[in-house]
């Protein structure tokens, strides 16, 4: 399948590819690019079962890396947060000629069995809102899709204008579907590649208050990457392109440049 994609930057720049997580859109990364397009031609895809692509299954890794290379066929930077840092490092280990450099936000490189499961279930219950205010409380309180109590109010009041619409019930849902995240979460509790098979420069930014990325695999991935591989922590949760915007840019354009 070929994905949806959002475009910043001169089309002649150099190429960054952008991947967002689970329950989530390309266009969140919309601050983000604002601040690479002066150097790059920066392209954010809506994944599989998100946003504006195609919703249709399968919904396996090895089905979003086949709509990765439809989409994207030269050499890139590769950015990816969550499920979508889990998406390059399983493009970089299948399909190295394509991943130039990747930076990884707060990735999930392997969710345990359990969470995994019980956030799949989760996602196939209902989740729909009365109105916008109601769906931006529930975000602002932590409730809601992801621990966001960290967030702007104004990064979430942007999101909701592209991310949430009125079903013909009169209920307001998320643009993507609930079995492509469930089936999602399923894979992330899947092996990732090994450490050794991503030897490509790579920046991983952590949320200092995320938990995802785990002290082991960080130990792991130093010792298979050595000075491949920089690492940033920043403050808040594990939406590091909102908790701490400012910082993951500065982050990311110092190791892009």
């Amino acid at each position: 399948m070929r994905l949806h994609e959002h475009v910043w930057g001169a089309e002649g720049a150099p190429p960054a590819v952008c991947l967002h997580g689970v329950n989530a859109h390309g266009l969140r990364y919309r601050p983000l690019a604002e601040r690479l397009a002066s150097r790059f031609h920066v392209r954010a895809l809506d994944l599989r079962g998100h946003g504006r692509s195609g919703w249709e299954g399968p919904w396996t890794i090895e089905a979003h890396v086949g709509d990765l290379r439809e989409t994207v066929t030269e050499p890139s930077t590769w950015i990816g947060h969550s499920f979508g840092g889990r998406l390059v490092m399983e493009l970089s280990a299948r399909e190295p000629s394509l991943v130039e450099r990747a930076v990884l936000l707060d990735p999930a490189i392997a969710v345990p069995p359990e969470l995994a499961h019980m956030r799949a279930a989760d996602e196939l219950h209902e989740h729909s809102f009365a109105s916008p205010e109601e769906a931006l409380e529930a975000r602002i309180g932590g409730t809601g899709l992801g621990l966001l109590a960290h967030a702007p109010r104004e990064l979430l009041e942007d999101d909701l204008r592209e991310h949430l619409v009125e079903s013909p019930d009169g209920r307001f849902r998320y643009r993507y579907s609930p079995e492509a995240v469930a089936a999602a979460y399923q894979e992330m509790a899947n092996d990732p590649p090994p450490f050794e098979a991503l030897r490509i420069p790579t920046l991983l930014v952590v949320g200092s208050h995320s938990k995802l990325v785990s002290a082991g695999e960080l130990e792991r991935y130093r010792a298979a990457l050595g000075d491949l591989l920089q690492v940033a922590v920043v403050p808040g949760g594990h939406i590091v392109l909102w908790d701490a915007l400012e910082e993951t840019a500065a982050a990311t354009t110092a190791f892009l440049t």
